[in-house]
């Protein structure tokens, strides 16, 4: 079994184990007393924090412990929001953020606050420039994760630090992705990570509050780490999340051009192998490990599936998930297609021979799942799973036939009155059958008429678009219908 969903956990490093399997005999009384066992498990304690610092590229005394990064982002956007209260309450958030930072910024609103969501590309990326744009003299706290977990795309931290700086506001950077490769750069004020996503143990975060920082502690006081984490600290987990973090930035440089070759093996065969795929995510500015494409008339969850079967364990950021029937926020925001996505994050020591592997079953499982779904070119017709949408004729009085005096073919002042409209009636279908359909049916209308997608599965508003950008279609747009709505596509060839 290959193990490639690093971004989600990634396997205790050696390092790990051993420091933490040494540390569960030293590390166990209070750190806070002054007998013995309380001062080793206070050395124990303060070498992990120095460890800790000095990866981050902070002082000691500005690194707090907690007990996730979940609990680290938290804790910093509350008490950053609670320290600047009286320059206002405005919270500035990229869309692509963790949802730990989405999360913090809806109860945020909740509470009263405001909150500006700035857009990214394609690639995945924001303009420092409109990062800067949403600045405002009552922002208290701006947010940008150091690198995407779903895609790998870097941020320009560096840049919107500066914008911050410069208009006085301070800048949370969510470095848990990239740490474990360097440190982050820029003058940020703030930062967190997560220790499960270098090789250390889970239930360790990392809390950064720059000296200076207006920062007020939220919930009842607590005298431990500077009052920004409550409750008594696992000692041996710290130890091990502080010297995995060491262990793997020793190696980090060569690890690094490792898994970028492999993952750039992967980005560029994998359109040549599968047909009808898009790679997304910045082709450069990228973590080195992490490679994502969606593939078209594909079921994301039964992808996964195929793909566990065949010996890999990978995750999806697609709608079509147990747990989820809406696309993934960050795929959204950034416009690319959602259907049967493949999110390959690569763990430290990743083999090339299981790359290969990886190519080589990879066609094999798309086309399987294809093949239940009926799609385009498969010969399987459409299960129950996945039952067909229904393909209406909506004829009108003013219906007219193209013909040679009408407007030349793909000619965009075609009116779509001059042609039968083609109505896929895919409401109550789940992704990727919407899409589906609409490729059956495209090439049934005249060049120039219309096809009016119904469909009320989320991913239908990011997929249509998508599916039109890859193959050459026109999207016309979406219009209201009584139940979901109508996602219009013109038939360009």
């Amino acid at each position: 079994m290959s193990y490639f969903d690093a971004a989600s956990a990634a396997p205790l490093h050696p390092v790990a184990r051993q420091a933490l399997t040494a540390s569960l005999d030293e590390g166990w009384a209070d750190p806070a007393r002054l007998y013995r066992e309380g001062r080793r498990a206070r050395l124990l304690l303060d070498a992990a924090r120095e460890a800790a610092a000095e990866a981050v590229g902070c002082r000691p005394d500005e690194l707090a412990f907690t007990s996730s990064g979940t609990r680290a982002v938290h804790s910093a956007i509350a008490g950053a929001l609670a320290g600047r209260r009286r320059t206002g309450s405005h919270l500035v958030v990229s869309a692509v953020e963790h949802s730990s930072v989405l999360h913090a910024a809806e109860a945020h609103e909740a509470g009263g606050g405001t909150v500006s969501r700035v857009p990214v590309g394609r690639t995945g990326a924001v303009d420092p420039s409109g990062y800067a744009a949403a600045l405002r003299p009552d922002t208290a706290l701006a947010c940008l994760q150091s690198a995407n977990h779903e895609v790998g795309t870097e941020q320009p931290v560096a840049e919107v630090a500066a914008a911050c700086r410069a208009a006085g506001v301070p800048l949370l950077v969510d470095a848990a992705q990239s740490l474990g490769w360097g440190r982050v750069a820029g003058d940020w004020s703030l930062l967190t990570a997560s220790a499960h996503k270098w090789g250390g143990p889970a239930g360790v975060g990392l809390l950064v509050v720059r000296k200076g920082v207006r920062f007020a502690p939220q919930g009842p006081a607590d005298e431990r780490e500077s009052g920004r984490a409550a409750g008594f600290p696992d000692i041996p987990a710290i130890v091990a999340a502080a010297a995995s973090l060491r262990a793997v930035r020793a190696g980090a440089a060569e690890e690094a051009a490792r898994l970028r070759e492999l993952t750039e093996r992967i980005r560029a065969r994998v359109p040549g192998l599968v047909a009808d795929v898009e790679v997304v995510g910045d082709p450069v500015r990228r973590l080195p490990g992490i490679v994502t494409f969606s593939c078209l008339y594909a079921d994301g969850e039964t992808l996964l599936h195929e793909l566990d079967r065949a010996g890999f364990s990978v995750s999806s950021g697609s709608s079509c998930t147990s747990s989820t029937l809406t696309p993934s926020h960050v795929l959204r925001a950034m416009g690319v297609l959602s259907e049967g996505n493949v999110r390959v994050s690569l763990p430290v020591g990743a083999a090339q021979e299981d790359v290969e592997r990886f190519l080589a079953v990879l066609p094999d499982a798309v086309a399987a799942v294809r093949g239940k779904l009926g799609a385009p070119g498969s010969t399987a017709a459409v299960g129950e799973d996945a039952p067909a949408a229904d393909v209406l004729v909506a004829e009108s009085p003013t219906v007219e036939d193209l013909s040679a005096d009408s407007p030349a073919a793909g000619d965009s002042a075609v009116d779509d009155s001059a042609a039968e409209a083609l109505v896929v009636d895919a409401l109550g279908k789940r992704c990727p059958i919407p899409v589906i359909e609409l490729a059956k049916v495209i090439g049934t209308v005249p060049v120039g008429a219309t096809v009016h997608v119904l469909a009320d599965d989320e991913a239908a508003r990011l997929d249509v678009p998508a599916w039109c950008e890859m193959r050459g279609q026109e999207y016309v747009g979406e219009e209201p219908a009584d139940r979901g709505s109508a996602y219009v596509v013109r038939r360009l060839a």
